[in-house]
């Protein structure tokens, strides 16, 4: 199984709309080919950085969705808003 960590830094005015945009597509991308689980956490005391955690069967249906259109669409909205470039992580669980 593979393990997507990514760190999102956004301005803080944005910090709502992202919270609102997560929730209406994290169902689709909970049921893209090959995801397991997604899911979006807050960082405690900087509530400005965000970090998406999602779990696959393979670095292929990672990849598969990374060229999806959803995943092309949503990153276009979300990406203008970073404060920071953002930060990401491909694991292997054992």
């Amino acid at each position: 199984m593979l393990v997507r960590i990514v760190k999102m830094h956004f301005n803080s005015a944005y910090v709502d709309d992202f919270k609102q945009l997560f929730k209406r597509v994290k169902f689709k991308i909970a049921n893209f080919d090959g995801c397991l689980n997604v899911k979006l956490l807050q960082h405690e005391s900087e509530p400005c950085i965000f970090f998406t955690i999602s779990y696959w069967n393979s670095w292929a249906h990672l990849e598969s969705y990374r060229r999806s259109d959803l995943f092309i669409e949503t990153w276009a909205i979300v990406k203008p808003q970073f404060a920071k470039k953002a930060e990401a992580w491909s694991l292997l669980e054992q």
